[in-house]
C-alpha cells in the first residue's frame, strides 16, 4: 500500500511557512489559518511528511481565503517521516507502527471536538496520501465527524473502506500512481456510483504522479497547473457540501 512514490519528492519543511500560525488545537500542535470566527472548517490531513510542508500550508491558506477556518494538525508529534541519508525509505514500516492512520483517526476526532466546541457547524476533511485513510475513517460515520471529504492521491485505503463511506466524497488521483493506480480508482468509482445515497466524484489527472497536489515543482508548469486544477476542484466540492 505504500512505497517509493509515497516518499518521492519530499518537501523541505519550514516551520514558519504560510500566512497562518501554529497553536495547540484539540491537544495537537496545529497550523491554523483563516477566520477563527468562521462556522465552516476544513481539516487538512497531511501526508507522511507532516504539517510543516510549505506547499501544504500554501494550499491551506488558499482554502482559508475562500472563507473557511483551516486546521492542519501535527499528527506525528514532531516526528514526520524522514528519508535515510541515502534517500531510501526502508524505515517507513517501522515509522508507520508509531504513526498509523488509525491513530491519526483517534487524534482527528479530538480536533473535530475542539472545532465543534468553538461553534463550527460544518466540517470538511482533505486527506493527502496517508491522510486520505484518516479522512475515509472520518467519513464512515454519517455527519458525526465530517460533512464531506476529499481524498488526494490516497494511500492505505481499500475498496472496502470506500464501501463504508457515508458522506459526500471526491477522489482526486494521478495517472502515474503505483500506490492507488487508475484501475483501482475506477473500481472505487463503480462502488460509489452504486451508493446513490451519497454524492461522489472521481477524477484522474493525466501525466502527473502520486503526491502532485502538494509536492509539485513550481518550475514544472504542467504539474503546477494540474495541482492548481485539483485545488480548485477541492474548493468547489467543499463549497457544495460544507455549508
Amino acid at each position: 500500500m505504500s512505497g517509493p512514490q509515497c516518499c518521492s519528492h519530499p518537501p523541505v519543511l519550514n516551520p514558519s511557512s504560510g500566512s497562518g500560525h501554529v497553536e495547540k488545537f484539540g491537544g495537537l500542535d496545529s497550523y491554523v489559518t483563516g477566520s477563527p470566527h468562521s462556522k465552516l472548517a476544513i481539516l487538512f490531513l497531511s501526508d507522511i511528511f507532516g504539517f510543516q510542508a510549505p506547499n501544504l500550508r500554501k494550499f491551506a491558506d488558499k482554502v482559508a481565503a475562500a472563507g473557511y477556518f483551516v486546521v492542519v494538525p501535527d499528527f506525528f508529534y514532531g516526528d514526520p517521516f524522514v528519508l535515510a541519508d541515502d534517500g531510501s525509505f526502508d524505515r517507513l514500516p517501522v515509522w508507520l507502527k508509531d504513526h498509523s492512520p488509525e491513530k491519526g483517526f483517534e487524534d482527528a476526532k479530538l480536533v473535530i471536538e475542539a472545532l465543534k466546541s468553538k461553534g463550527v457547524s460544518a466540517i470538511g476533511a482533505a486527506g493527502f496520501c496517508w491522510g486520505a485513510k484518516v479522512a475515509v475513517e472520518l467519513g464512515k460515520h454519517d455527519h458525526d465527524f465530517i460533512h464531506a471529504g476529499v481524498l488526494l492521491h490516497p494511500a492505505f485505503t481499500t475498496v472496502d473502506d470506500i464501501k463504508e463511506v457515508k458522506v459526500p466524497i471526491a477522489i482526486l488521483g494521478a495517472e502515474f500512481d503505483h500506490i492507488t493506480p487508475p484501475e483501482v480508482l475506477k473500481q472505487w468509482e463503480e462502488v460509489l456510483i452504486a451508493k446513490t445515497e451519497i454524492k461522489s466524484y472521481v477524477k484522474i489527472f493525466p501525466e502527473v504522479e502520486h503526491g502532485w497536489t502538494t509536492r509539485y515543482n513550481v518550475e514544472d508548469e504542467k504539474s503546477f497547473k494540474s495541482a492548481e486544477e485539483a485545488h480548485q476542484d477541492l474548493l468547489e466540492w467543499f463549497s457544495n457540501h460544507v455549508k
